[in-house]
C-alpha cells in the first residue's frame, strides 16, 4: 500500500529576537542557518520521503526566500508573523491542505535547527506510515527535551487553530498522548537561540 504525501512545513518567518534579529541568515560553517535545515529537507525531498515542502516567511524576507526557493520550496508569506510561531504554523498547514498529492501528514520544521538529518525525517515518515500516529523524535544526547521535527498527522492539523503567540504544539500533544508517538534517535538536533548557541554550534566541527 502507498503511503499518502508528507510535506514539508518549515517554519522561518520569526523574528529572532533573542539572537539580536535575522538569525536564520546568520552563518554557521560558511551558510546560512536556513541553508542547512533547507539542504536537509530537499535531500528528503530528492529521496523521496517527503513529497514537497513549503516554507513559512515574514513578508519582504527576500534573503531567506532566495535560499528557500533555490532549493525547491513553495514560499507561502504570513502577514501575521509578528502574531508569533502559531499563526505560521497555521500559514503553512493552510498552504499545505492545497497540496497534490494530497498531503497524509505534514513534517513541522524549525529553520533555527541547522543539524536536522534526513536519516531521522525518514524514521518518521516510516514510523507514520507503519502506525497513522503523529511522531517526533527523542534524541539520545538530550532526552529531557521535546524533538523536533514534529510528524503531524492530518487529523491534527485542526490543533493548531488553538494555538497564540509563540507557543507551539507541545502543550495541545501532549493532552493527545494516544495520538503521538516518540521515536528514540541518536545524536541531537538543537535549536539557535542565542549568539551563544549558534558558537557552540560552530565549535562542534
Amino acid at each position: 500500500m502507498k503511503i499518502p504525501a508528507v510535506y514539508a512545513v518549515v517554519l522561518a518567518a520569526g523574528s529572532g529576537t533573542r539572537f539580536g534579529g535575522d538569525k536564520l541568515s546568520a552563518r554557521l560553517h560558511g551558510r546560512p542557518l536556513i541553508a542547512h535545515v533547507a539542504t536537509s529537507v530537499a535531500e528528503a525531498i530528492a529521496e523521496g520521503t517527503l513529497a514537497g515542502g513549503f516554507a513559512v516567511l515574514q513578508p519582504g524576507d527576500t534573503a531567506l526566500a532566495w535560499h528557500l526557493d533555490t532549493a525547491g520550496f513553495h514560499l507561502v508569506t504570513n502577514p501575521d508573523a509578528k502574531l508569533g510561531l502559531g499563526s505560521s504554523l497555521r500559514a503553512g498547514l493552510r498552504a499545505a491542505t492545497q497540496a497534490d498529492p494530497p498531503a497524509g501528514a505534514a513534517l513541522v520544521v524549525l529553520g533555527d535547527q541547522p543539524f536536522l538529518r534526513p536519516q531521522v525525517i525518514a524514521r518518521l515518515v516510516m514510523h507514520w506510515g507503519k502506525t497513522g500516529l503523529s511522531v517526533r523524535p527523542r534524541y539520545a544526547k538530550r532526552p529531557a527535551d521535546p524533538g523536533h521535527p514534529v510528524l503531524l498527522d492530518r487529523s491534527l492539523w485542526p490543533l493548531a487553530d488553538a494555538l497564540e503567540g509563540d507557543a507551539g504544539l507541545g502543550t495541545l500533544l501532549r493532552a493527545r498522548p494516544e495520538a503521538v508517538a516518540t521515536l528514540d534517535v541518536p545524536g541531537e538536533n538543537p535549536s539557535v537561540e542565542t549568539v551563544d548557541d549558534l558558537l557552540r554550534l560552530e565549535d562542534l566541527g
